[in-house]
């Protein structure tokens, strides 16, 4: 394949919001071919992934700038005990500012880079304050998932305060970007007793708030399949870099780890790995050098493919491989 070709090929998949990028040692597959009947390394039917790719790779760009509440957001400044007439703190404030202003725009322009497609987490209140941005993450081909209309402790919602929670975070995000969110995220995960069943009432196809497995898997909610495209904690920037003081190095050394050993792996077994990225985080010029050497390290492997959450989860559900968990945790 020439030059003009491989770049008019990125130009299509740019377009196409429900495309999924397929990196396979180092060409960028059509967006048609993720559908497709395709024999996979080993076992059963074959079809571990999409295009026979040994390896999906699925990145979580959370857009949250925006969405945290006034007072008492998680920055790294020191915790403040304002009194009530203070309503905000405006030096966290421009730490998530950060991430709209400088840290999505340039990931953007990083997975333009790649060719590579990612699922980005909007929080309504997020999306809705700076909705050029939101629009332009569609644009660009990739999906938006909900996150909520704001942060909140939604486990401690009511079975009504929280449907009605879950409607207006899908409902903001729709209204700026027009596309339908289909999968999940809690804040930090904290998903309550009735997360999953309204979830599976209000149309949603997953949710990602599980860390117990490498591969997508399904499992039964109000006796209906739904989908558990798996998050991670290992390979994300807010508990490296942010929680935990990593480097910018030390997170590309874990990561290229993970990625080595799941790619052995997957000889043999459905192997997928997470990754997240948050706005303020990732979205900075150090972070982004170390994003990039990791991509082009991946996309150096044969069978290497990003593909958007949605297209993961509804690969599983066609697949006859998929695990099927009998327990709901």
């Amino acid at each position: 394949m020439n030059q003009q070709n491989v770049q008019e090929r990125r130009r299509f998949l740019a377009q196409a919001a429900g495309g999924a990028a397929l990196i396979a040692g180092g060409a960028v597959a059509d967006a048609a071919d993720v559908n497709g009947a395709a024999q996979g390394a080993a076992g059963g039917d074959g079809k571990f992934w999409p295009n026979g790719a040994r390896l999906v790779i699925s990145v979580s760009m959370q857009f949250e700038a925006g969405g945290q509440p006034p007072k008492g957001a998680d920055s790294p400044f020191p915790k403040v005990d304002f009194p009530a007439s203070i309503k905000s703190d405006p030096v966290s404030n421009t730490w998530f500012a950060y991430g709209y202003r400088e840290g999505v725009p340039r990931m953007l322009d990083l997975w333009d880079k790649h060719g590579i497609k990612v699922t980005s987490h909007m929080i309504g209140e997020a999306a809705q304050r700076h909705p050029e941005l939101a629009r332009e993450i569609v644009r660009r081909g990739h999906e938006a998932s909900g996150h909520g209309p704001r942060w909140s402790s939604q486990y401690a919602m009511s079975r009504a305060e929280e449907r009605a929670f879950l409607v207006a975070g899908r409902d903001m995000v729709k209204q700026v970007t027009g596309q339908e969110t289909l999968g999940y995220n809690c804040n930090w995960l904290r998903r309550g007793p009735n997360t999953l069943s309204l979830l599976q009432e209000l149309g949603f196809l997953y949710h990602i708030d599980d860390v117990s497995r490498d591969e997508p898997f399904i499992e039964q909610v109000d006796g209906k399949d739904f989908v558990v495209v798996p998050y991670t904690l290992r390979n994300n920037d807010i508990l490296l870099i942010e929680g935990r003081n990593y480097s910018p190095q030390q997170f590309l050394d874990q990561i290229k780890g993970e990625f080595d050993q799941l790619y052995e792996e997957a000889g043999t077994r459905r192997r997928m790995m997470s990754i997240s990225a948050h706005d303020r985080i990732s979205g900075t010029p150090q972070m982004v050098r170390v994003w990039d050497e990791f991509l082009s390290y991946a996309r150096s492997k044969a069978g290497v493919a990003f593909m958007r959450k949605d297209d993961i989860a509804r690969y599983a559900l066609s697949s006859k491989l998929t695990v099927r968990e009998r327990e709901t945790i």
